[in-house]
Parts: structure tokens; C-alpha cells; sequence
């Protein structure tokens, strides 16, 4: 009986082991924790997590590597690779703060290489009024971010968010 005790504790620890990183921390998207910044390679990075969806090039010869991941894209990764091809940093793109960044009078471009990929664009010609959407997860609850945009100048006027559970 003692065996039982011992090897379900073992195999219990080992499942709660696995989602963490090699710090401890809780693992936000698997196959993270494979990757080191300042170590690991673009094609560590692109092994791991797979075509990135956008490539943003940068004048200094860094490279942005966007993923939208999880259904509907509740995640958003960009890792950050600098000019000699190592990754210098990875960070979520789908956070409150980041969203506090957007402001009326940013392109769509603008906006673009901040959140990435939308959900949806849906466009309101009456309004002359293009809304981008993306699905995000607060601690409790899905909620939608959207950024409205004038259709003529293709500037930002205003954002918003809502409940995501009746989208």
C-alpha cells in the first residue's frame, strides 16, 4: 500500500511540474519554456512555435515574430529576435495595458504592429466606421477589445470593450 502512496504522489507532482517553467512560474503557452533569451535562435523559436503570422522588419536589423494563438486568438505572442538572428525577448500583445496604449488619431498600420492580427473587421458604412475586434481573457471572463477606425482618414477615433460571451 505504501508503494501506492509513494508512486501517486510522484506522478501527481510530476503533472503539477510540467505546467511551470524552469523558474517555477506557471507556463502561459507551452513550449516557452524551451526557449532562452540571448540563447535560442530564430529557428528555435519558429521550431517551437510553429509560421509566424507576421513578420515586422525594423530599420536596426531586428526582426518581430507575431503568433495569434488559442481559439480565436485569446493570445497574441511577439518574440523579438535581434540583428544576429538570437531571441532578445518574447511578450503577450493581448493585455489591458497594452490596449491602454491605443489612442484616437493612430493608423490602422500602427495599431496593426501593436495588437496584431484582428479577430474580425467589420465594416458600418452609415457610420463610415471600420471596427477591428479581438478576443481577449481577463482573470473571470472573455471580453472583446475593439478599435474603431474612420473609414476615410483610416484613423483610430475611439476604442471599446464588451462582454465576448454573446459574440
Amino acid at each position: 500500500m505504501r508503494q501506492w502512496t509513494v508512486y501517486l504522489l510522484l506522478v501527481v507532482a510530476t503533472i503539477f511540474s510540467s505546467g511551470c517553467d524552469k523558474q517555477g512560474r506557471p507556463i502561459e503557452e507551452f513550449g516557452l519554456e524551451k526557449l532562452a533569451k540571448g540563447i535560442s535562435s530564430e529557428g528555435d523559436v519558429r521550431n517551437v512555435m510553429g509560421q509566424p503570422e507576421t513578420v515586422w522588419e525594423e530599420e536596426d536589423g531586428t526582426r518581430s515574430l507575431q503568433y495569434p494563438k488559442g481559439p480565436e486568438g485569446v493570445r497574441t505572442w511577439e518574440f523579438t529576435i535581434d540583428k544576429s538572428g538570437k531571441l532578445k525577448d518574447y511578450r503577450q500583445l493581448l493585455t489591458e495595458d497594452n490596449f491602454a496604449k491605443v489612442k484616437p488619431g493612430m493608423s490602422k498600420d500602427e495599431v496593426r504592429r501593436m495588437l496584431g492580427k484582428p479577430r474580425t473587421v467589420a465594416q458600418y458604412k452609415l457610420k463610415s466606421e471600420e471596427v477591428w475586434d479581438w478576443l481577449y481573457q481577463t482573470s473571470t471572463t472573455p471580453r472583446l477589445f475593439n478599435v474603431h477606425f474612420d473609414m476615410t482618414s483610416g484613423k483610430a477615433t475611439r476604442t471599446s470593450t464588451s462582454d465576448a460571451n454573446n459574440y
